[in-house]
């Protein structure tokens, strides 16, 4: 009744600001202080005003006039929209939109407007941590100051049973970060991964970026997607969801019928210029159609990136970077394989990103990080600076193109097994960390006649140097599959027994099926 009772609201809201957009406004997110997409893109900026007036938008950097563009509202609902010129990184600029309505004439202004980078950010509640949840969050919030040309953007958390043209309400405008806005609260805003990764690519490129905020805890990838991505994994918008919501309890549990999410909190968006985005979020969906996440996930990311392009004529890239967190660790004594299922998934089942059905993504795998103690419940570890540097090393590789940066852990490329002496050599594409001989984190599927039915089983670690592992499997006499740290919590806390030379970028897990 609550969600119902919400929608209602929502959908009277729209229709109040169907008849009232006479007004002459900006949408829900531009305002003073905020970040426009720099060049070679074209900013977008739209509103609201008189049905057959005329708008300009001009944009000035102190009194020097930078560039000016006109467009009549045609529009039946009053919208109208214009693409500014590119615009090199910078600021700051004030823009001022003018409506020309028979005599009248209505001034609108902006000031403090950077140009720069604008990445988007959502997921569900490891996303949604702000910066006061983290580990040293007393020193992390002091470093605020510190980046000023960084500016922020926070959605409100809103559902709707239709498409939203905007945003029904924000939560947080854009605003330079403070301790207080970046540590509000738990669960808020703003988030300290988004945050966190924001202020490694500040650092590293020398000019603003745009940081903007649409997450919900507890909320399935379903929720997020359109109907046309739905589709695409046979799904229906018109089913609810039914899942397994132990891990989170009131308001934690955030709503999981399918696109409300997307209707209120991504598609008014889309005419918003952006650079990439990424996502963390999975856990929810241990509970709700985990076996389809190698679908559900791909196409959200494949619809987003056509929704933003379509939404900005063109300007935000077709095919633009999206990052992603593999999932982190929930319980220890798990025992069923719901999240490296999840795991697995995330990557289209190939194991590893970017991959042939996932074009220009990145990946931070995070099963290390496991948290057992965290005081939000051990589905959400304190640790996101690593998972926010993870994610910044995939962005300067795939979104910013630098060429031979180590931002991947190492992946196997080679099995050769060896029957007669019940061993198999696993080849990496590159150099090992070897942290430990673990006895248990690989395991192979055992098809020996001595079995009554086919099981995985722990295997030893006999040998670990340069780029590869073997690992033996006495008692089998036939295997069909090797994988590796396919547990819930497979590892301590940074202590995988696989790491990357460079950069100790933890392996991701991984499983191979041999023929029969």
């Amino acid at each position: 009744m609550k969600l119902l009772r919400a929608c209602l609201l929502l959908i009277l809201f729209y229709f109040i600001c169907i008849t009232d957009c006479a007004t002459f406004r900006f949408a829900s997110y531009y305002a003073s202080h905020m970040v426009l997409q720099q060049k070679p893109s074209q900013a977008v900026i739209w509103g609201y005003g008189e049905v057959g007036a005329s708008v300009t938008v001009s944009l000035y950097k102190g009194p020097e006039t930078i560039l000016k563009k006109s467009v009549a509202i045609n529009d039946d609902a009053g919208v109208w929209k214009v693409l500014l010129d590119p615009v090199d990184h910078g600021g700051p600029y004030w823009l001022l939109a003018q409506q020309h309505y028979q005599k009248d004439i209505t001034d609108l202004a902006l000031h403090d407007i950077l140009f720069g980078d604008v990445w988007l950010c959502g997921g569900q509640s490891n996303m949604e941590m702000t910066v006061s949840q983290v580990f040293n969050a007393s020193k992390e919030l002091a470093k605020a100051a510190d980046y000023p040309n960084i500016r922020l953007f926070t959605a409100a958390l809103e559902v709707s049973l239709m498409e939203l043209d905007d945003l029904a309400k924000v939560d947080l405008q854009w605003s330079v970060p403070t301790s207080e806005n970046l540590g509000n609260g738990e669960f808020t805003y703003f988030s300290a991964v988004c945050w966190l990764f924001g202020r490694h690519l500040s650092h590293q490129l020398k000019y603003p970026i745009g940081l903007v905020e649409s997450v919900w805890g507890g909320t399935p990838v379903e929720a997020w997607s359109s109907k046309r991505a739905l589709q695409k994994c046979g799904l229906s918008h018109h089913e609810e969801c039914a899942s397994e919501r132990s891990m989170y309890t009131g308001e934690m549990a955030g709503p999981c019928n399918y696109t409300v999410l997307w209707n209120a909190m991504i598609h008014p968006l889309l005419n918003m210029t952006i650079k990439g985005a990424i996502w963390y979020q999975g856990e929810q969906n241990t509970g709700t159609n985990t076996d389809l996440y190698n679908c559900t996930f791909p196409a959200l990311i494949e619809d987003w990136r056509l929704s933003f392009y379509e939404g900005t004529n063109g300007q935000t890239d077709r095919h633009f970077p999206f990052g992603f967190v593999q999932l982190s660790t929930y319980q220890k004594k798990q025992q069923n394989d719901d999240y490296p299922v999840i795991r697995w998934h995330q990557t289209a089942d190939y194991g590893y990103a970017p991959n042939p059905k996932m074009n220009n993504t990145f990946m931070a795998v995070a099963m290390d990080l496991g948290d057992e103690s965290s005081p939000y419940g051990s589905v959400h570890p304190r640790d996101k600076q690593t998972v926010a540097y993870r994610l910044y090393l995939g962005a300067r590789a795939i979104a910013y193109g630098e060429k031979d940066l180590p931002f991947q852990g190492p992946f196997p490329i080679k099995f050769e097994v060896f029957y007669k002496e019940s061993y198999i050599n696993i080849t990496y594409d590159q150099q090992l960390l070897i942290t430990s001989l673990s006895d248990s984190i690989f395991e192979v599927l055992c098809d020996s006649m001595d079995e009554t039915v086919d099981s995985w089983s722990p295997v030893a670690v006999t040998s670990a140097c340069s780029r590869v592992v073997t690992v033996c499997f006495k008692g089998c006499s036939q295997i069909s599959g090797i994988r590796y740290a396919w547990q819930d919590w497979p590892c301590e806390y940074k202590k995988c027994p696989i790491y990357s030379i460079q950069r100790k970028l933890p392996a991701p897990l991984f499983v191979k099926y041999f023929k029969k």
